[in-house]
């Protein structure tokens, strides 16, 4: 069950009269005297104007005398005292000033989402930020309204007894624009509610307790799920697997006693011109199997299976938004335990486009059950193949943990990457070096799963090299590493939570929107 979100409106009355429990306007940081007016250190917004006239003239020197500085995310609140409706405002920091134009859409959602979750106990909050009247309206409108809904998500968890202080979250928000009954807003914000379910189911699923979630639970709740948003659903068991010859997917569930399972989802609209393949991995735990991993921090390994969680998540906003192309995902699961039965360092396996594997380290497994569901996608037809995991901690050394790294066709790696900036989720694009994949020749087999020496250096790219080979060469393809931005384990910050991000949804739904308007 995916955690409630806030429901999402639009308003267009006056800010400053509006009945809601708060209003969140934004504060911009300037440098030297005098130049923020009578706070001397800070700008208000547009979008503020009716609040600031009905405080005469005293609302940013008393929010700089509270400690606001306009720092992007920085929220500072103030009671109203009955100056305005609402009994609170929220001042939230933009930062400095853009020079001619709205702050940029990544600004207004960080913002939007950490204003809505510093004000959880409140019921519902109006946020009146600064939006552009040109053609960058629904880009921003987008961001404020993303933001909200995320900001606002909370992970029920699994405590027995109430929190001391733990207030609820914020309930209902609306959004002061320009026209309220306007059709693009409305479209927007509807769109919002639908992808805003979609990362919090990603978020839900990715905190869920390893024991809660093995691969045929997780395959039951993908199934559940599909069919109730009207996908096409199939679900292959280890039998299935086994007549298949999904040889990798098999190799890593060995070790559990929890089979692995892969799931197909299908959406497919009349008249579809093109088909985009999704593959997410859906490793439920992670241990490393007999190449076990440290146990400091391996309980975060429960986030194994992010990459399906988002695939997944994205195919049931598919089916609400009904983009104009077909998109099928295909979700291998399987838990990397070690036993008396798990694959071992040494073996040999055949995967499901015949290619035989040499396996020198077990924890290097992702990529085991991603190529035969990557086969299996291309064998079954695609234009665009997306595929997602948390595959290597290479990934994080080499980009930390917002950013991901992004591997296969130039030119789509490229549309990653623009789609990634577009919606808050960057990604940067990393060479497939052919140094690499000598590297990881094998005596024995066709492919090493890793560098024959077991060396780890460029150890990201050996993932991507390791994947290229089970993509047919008439199809263009994209392999997102997302091993550090899909799972946060800080505080809070902007709309992310602590947990699951939901990363990369809003990507791959921007890809879906792209090649579908590309007809």
């Amino acid at each position: 069950m995916t955690s409630p979100i806030p429901t999402l409106s639009l308003v267009d009355t006056d800010p400053a009269e509006l009945a809601v429990d708060a209003i969140v306007i934004g504060v911009h940081s300037v440098n030297g005297d005098g130049a923020g007016g009578d706070g001397g250190s800070l700008l208000l917004a547009s979008g503020a104007e009716s609040i600031v006239a009905a405080f005469d003239g005293q609302l940013t020197g008393t929010l700089a005398l509270l400690g606001a500085t306009g720092a992007p995310g920085e929220v500072t609140k103030l009671a109203t005292l009955g100056t305005i409706t609402a009994p609170v405002v929220a001042a939230v920091g933009l930062g400095p000033e853009p020079t001619g134009a709205a702050p940029p859409p990544e600004t207004l959602r960080r913002a939007s989402g950490a204003s809505v979750r510093a004000l959880a106990g409140t019921g519902t909050v109006a946020l009146s930020l600064p939006l552009p009247d040109d053609e960058d309206a629904p880009a921003a409108l987008r961001a404020v309204a993303e933001g909200a809904l995320l900001g606002a998500y909370r992970f029920t968890g699994y405590k027995t007894k109430p929190q001391p202080g733990r207030r609820a979250p914020v309930s209902a928000v609306v959004v002061h624009v320009p026209d309220a009954a306007e059709a693009a807003a409305e479209a927007e914000v509807a769109r919002a509610a639908v992808v805003a379910r979609a990362v919090a189911q990603t978020r839900d699923w990715v905190n869920t307790p390893p024991n809660e979630l093995r691969p045929p639970r997780f395959a039951d709740a993908v199934a559940e799920a599909g069919r109730a948003a009207g996908l096409d659903v199939e679900v292959l068991d280890e039998e299935a697997l086994r007549e298949g010859g999904f040889g990798g997917i098999l190799a890593v569930g060995l070790g559990s006693s929890a089979p692995p399972r892969l799931v197909r989802l299908s959406y497919t609209p009349a008249g579809a011109g093109r088909h985009v393949a999704l593959v997410g991995k859906g490793i439920t735990f992670d241990t490393g199997g007999f190449s076990i991993k440290p146990a400091q921090g391996m309980w975060e390994m429960k986030s194994d299976m992010a990459g399906a969680a988002a695939v997944t998540a994205t195919m049931l906003a598919v089916a609400a938004l009904r983009p104009a192309v077909a998109v099928t995902a295909y979700v291998p699961m399987a838990e990397n335990m070690a036993s008396a039965t798990a694959y071992r360092p040494g073996d040999v396996v055949t995967m499901r486009n015949g290619k035989r594997v040499e396996v020198l380290n077990t924890d290097a497994e992702g990529r085991m059950i991603l190529g035969d569901a990557m086969a299996l996608a291309c064998e079954n037809g695609c234009d665009y193949l997306f595929e997602t995991s948390t595959l290597t901690g290479g990934q994080v050394v080499a980009l930390g943990k917002r950013v991901a790294g992004v591997m296969g066709t130039p030119e789509l790696c490229d549309r990653v990457k623009a789609a990634g900036e577009q919606v808050g989720e960057p990604a940067w694009p990393m060479p497939l070096p052919e140094d690499v994949r000598k590297g990881m020749d094998s005596d024995v087999a066709d492919i090493s799963q890793v560098n024959a020496g077991m060396d780890r250096a460029g150890h990201m790219l050996q993932g991507g090299v390791f994947l290229r080979e089970f993509v047919s060469d008439d199809v263009s393809w994209a392999h997102i590493d997302i091993a550090g931005p899909s799972y946060h384990s800080g505080e809070p910050t902007g709309y992310w939570a602590k947990g699951g991000t939901g990363v990369p949804v809003r990507t791959l739904l921007a890809l879906i929107d792209d090649v579908a308007a590309a007809g």
